[in-house]
């Protein structure tokens, strides 16, 4: 494919999508080595500041990462998480044909802070477990999460593999609960040295935090859950309906 110079579009966006168009159809596959800006320039017969302009562009939105020394390589294809359907992160991740597993970091019993009864909807001092893991796909390091339930309705649920099993799982088997609903919030924040860390994260780094609230059909609240998303590794998607 050749650039249109007579076309209004920049040249560096022209090219953008030439590269995307590529990754998009598998002739650029996840970790294979880009040409080099030198040799995009002189293949396209643009500038080098041009081609560094369509490859930003690329890494920005995360198609592309760079290693330093090394060259450009194409990255690997963002997680879609429907935001409709409430389901776990190990549910996610089968559905796409990934392995998930976890590392354990905290799993404890706490008596609940005044902020947090109010959350989970429980007496300040009740018994709450507290779950910390890093999560991953393909050993890949994706997200870091902090849940919180009351004990009483999951009583001993720390003697189960919770690095292994998902959590929703054994609340469903285990303890015949039923996730009716969840209530969560998104906002991009940078990642502060302890997640950019466990996450394989430089500083600064984009994330992505949630913040989720799971009921039972009963409507008493099951989890509080707070999660650390890589930025580059994520994106969300929700379907809106028009209003008459």
């Amino acid at each position: 494919m050749s650039l249109n110079k007579e076309s209004p579009i920049p040249l560096y966006l022209q090219l953008k999508e030439i590269l995307l168009g590529k990754i998009e159809n598998c002739e650029l596959k996840p970790h294979d080595r880009l040409p080099s800006e030198r040799d995009l320039a002189k293949e396209f017969g643009i500038s080098r500041m041009t081609v560094r302009q369509a490859l930003n562009e690329l890494a920005h939105e995360g198609r592309i990462y760079a290693r330093v020394g090394k060259g450009t390589y194409v990255a690997e294809p963002k997680i879609d998480q429907n935001l409709q359907v409430l389901t776990s992160f190990t549910e996610d991740m089968h559905n796409r044909g990934l392995v998930p597993s976890a590392k354990l970091l905290e799993a404890g019993l706490i008596p609940a802070s005044p902020k947090l009864a109010t959350i989970l909807h429980i007496q300040p001092g009740t018994e709450v477990v507290k779950l910390e893991r890093l999560r991953l796909a393909n050993d890949i390091p994706m997200a870091l999460e902090t849940a919180y339930l009351p004990h009483h309705l999951c009583p001993n649920i720390l003697q189960y593999d919770l690095a292994a099993r998902s959590l929703y799982e054994i609340l469903r088997r285990q303890y015949k609960l039923r996730l009716a609903k969840a209530k969560q919030t998104i906002e991009a924040a940078l990642a502060n040295e302890r997640e950019a860390e466990l996450l394989n994260l430089s500083i600064p780094s984009p994330i992505l935090l949630m913040e989720r609230t799971t009921f039972l059909e009963e409507g008493q609240v099951i989890e509080y859950v707070k999660s650390a998303y890589r930025g580059d590794k994520y994106k969300f998607h929700v379907v809106l309906l028009g209003s008459d």
